[in-house]
């Protein structure tokens, strides 16, 4: 009897070593099919200040996954063959993104093809439980570049708006024509590189991570992700007056320089600022509430 229980005990040791292999196996045939993508894509955050943030965001998923380890092992095995379908999709998706040259293509059949996997293996109630840092994994993928073109021309041409009509306030006659503000001095464009996109892709994705480090509502993640697009684009338009002063006030040369280096960085961090004391409006308006309660 105690032999024929030794002997019925073995086969689990060997089925948890065969899904070791298989891990490994699927692991290895990602790796293979997107190993070059990925490579292009860590060289093009290295290369594109732009998408610099991308390097954090499969760290902070991994973070993320890991946190939650004792809460996913809990979960329910139910594979499901919807997952082989969407796994299916996704490659399909790298195929014409490889064959069109369409990296966004291919980047995102990545994300779908993840998806894919833990719906197939593991079922949807993983997927659930995984949806977070999944979702999240989008920041790292630049916007296409008809996007994103999309996106900076509205931002230059509200900055300069909003600068425009900043600087009379402040002493400083101004003529806007388009996203070109001509002062007495000289006239400052502002370029795709000053239209705030940078900041905004950037505090966005630090207000995402922020609000789930330091809070547990959603609706507060939710209302300090959103703000960030606001904050960023009232603290551009700072940069932008600020320029105009300086150019007015002070030395052109100056301000086109190392200010307007410098400035980037100094408004971020009021960004930053503000989004932080937006948190902490949050948090006194949530406390007085549950008192009143």
């Amino acid at each position: 009897m105690g032999y024929l229980a030794q002997t019925a005990a073995l086969p689990e040791p060997a089925l948890n070593r065969d899904w070791r292999w298989q891990r490994l196996f699927l692991l290895g045939l990602v790796g293979c099919l997107y190993g070059a993508i990925l490579f292009h894509l860590a060289k093009q955050w290295s290369n594109d200040a732009n998408f610099s943030h991308g390097f954090f965001v499969p760290i902070f998923s991994l973070f993320v996954l890991w946190q939650d380890r004792a809460r996913l092992a809990r979960q329910p095995d139910k594979p499901s063959n919807w997952g082989l379908l969407i796994i299916m999709a996704a490659l399909s998706v790298l195929v014409v993104g490889v064959l069109g040259a369409e990296l966004f293509l291919s980047r995102i059949s990545l994300l779908l093809l993840l998806a894919g996997l833990v719906i197939f293996l593991r079922g949807w109630p993983m997927f659930r439980a995984v949806l977070f840092p999944w979702a999240f994994l989008i920041l790292m993928i630049p916007v296409p570049a008809i996007i994103f073109g999309e996106i900076t021309f509205p931002l230059q041409i509200l900055a300069s708006k909003v600068a425009a009509m900043l600087l009379p306030l402040l002493g400083v006659p101004v003529l806007r024509e388009g996203n070109v503000i001509h002062l007495p001095a000289m006239s400052l464009e502002v370029a795709e590189a000053c239209s705030g996109i940078r900041s905004l892709l950037s505090l966005t994705t630090l207000a995402i991570i922020y609000g789930y480090l330091v809070e547990t509502p959603t609706w507060v993640r939710v209302a300090l992700a959103l703000a960030s697009i606001p904050i960023a684009v009232a603290a551009n338009s700072m940069r932008i007056v600020g320029t105009g002063l300086l150019v007015q006030y002070w030395d052109p040369e100056k301000a086109e320089g190392f200010f307007h280096t410098f400035s980037g960085w100094l408004i971020f961090v009021v960004s930053l600022a503000m989004l932080f004391l937006l948190h902490r409006l949050l948090q006194f308006g949530r406390k007085n509430n549950e008192a009143q309660s």
